[in-house]
């Protein structure tokens, strides 16, 4: 088996002291090791074009037009039996590379849902589709290392791209107040641990490995983080999207969600399928939008009223 793993932080720094530390647990267990550090790369930024997704739908491969390393990164993932995210956190979450990487290899175009209708298309078109390799399973593990207490979101950022591409999560570890995280003998072991428990995951394979993280609140995805409506039986998990109920019985905060809700989670490919009929409905809407005078009126205007300044 192979593990790969990504480093967000600067060169030689706490992310890919505690990236390489991981890998020598891994290569331990006999793993094939590789070692990433995202700021080496030629990285540009989503623009919204929405090529890829188009292209996708009409039996096209789907690949971005964007030419950088960013192809180069995807291969590297495919090669890979399991993936460690090393990153800094910024501002409680993770920082701007993952983001540019997760909405260009982590979107539309990667998860399973989209590939699998993309893949449906392609066969009654005679188009090539989708690379087949977007829907195979992998295990995945994220250590986040913080300077302070602000870290209380980032362990959903690193989910978030598990949930895209329905990877299995092994570990999601965050570090408060571990600046000097090299010289604490107790946090370089924990990171040692999940290149361990990695390895052994991909080993073993996606449908046996199990969850060895903090296990949260949320029965689904293990998420502490949710979005609070009016009616506390209508709160959302913001990592798995599923709608319950929090408690608090005994002492302990609890997430209850009804048994047949659980087919809705963004994790089963029931409800990407779902949300993919939503996309579809909303996506047809705005088509049918743009044909209309009022649309197009409105934004002529908003196109004259103003024009962007630019450096």
């Amino acid at each position: 088996m192979k593990i790969l793993a990504i480093s967000g932080g600067t060169k030689n720094g706490n992310n890919d002291a505690m990236a390489r530390e991981a890998l020598m647990g891994a290569k331990e267990q006999g793993a094939e090791i590789e070692f990433i550090r995202l700021l080496d790369l030629n990285l540009k930024p989503c623009t919204g074009c929405i090529a890829c997704v188009g292209g996708m739908m009409q039996g096209g491969t789907g690949d971005c037009v964007i030419k950088d390393d960013m192809k180069w990164l995807d291969e590297k993932i495919f090669s890979a039996d399991g993936v460690l995210f090393v990153m800094p956190i910024f501002e409680k979450g993770s920082p701007a590379v993952m983001h540019l990487v997760q909405d260009r290899i982590f979107g539309p175009t990667h998860d399973p849902g989209p590939c699998t209708i993309a893949l449906k298309i392609a066969e009654k078109s005679g188009g090539q589709g989708p690379d087949r390799r977007k829907l195979q399973p992998k295990v995945v593990s994220y250590i986040s290392i913080g300077g302070s207490d602000w870290v209380t979101r980032v362990a959903v950022d690193m989910a978030l791209t598990a949930m895209s591409r329905s990877w299995k999560v092994i570990d999601n570890v965050v570090f408060p107040w571990s600046k000097s995280i090299v010289v604490n003998d107790d946090s370089v072991a924990k990171c040692r641990e999940v290149g361990v428990s990695l390895a052994k995951a991909a080993a073993a394979g996606p449908e046996k490995a199990e969850y060895l993280g903090d296990k949260g609140v949320c029965p689904e995805c293990y998420s502490r983080n949710f979005h609070i409506k009016g009616d506390p039986k209508e709160t959302v998990c913001v990592v798995c999207g599923l709608v319950g109920e929090l408690k608090l019985q005994d002492g302990k905060m609890t997430f209850e969600i009804p048994e047949e809700r659980f087919a809705h989670s963004y994790f089963r490919m029931s409800g990407k399928l779902e949300h993919m009929d939503d996309m579809y409905r909303i996506e047809t809407e705005l088509n049918e939008n743009k044909k209309t005078e009022k649309y197009k009126q409105r934004m002529e205007n908003y196109k004259n009223f103003i024009q962007a300044t630019k450096p």
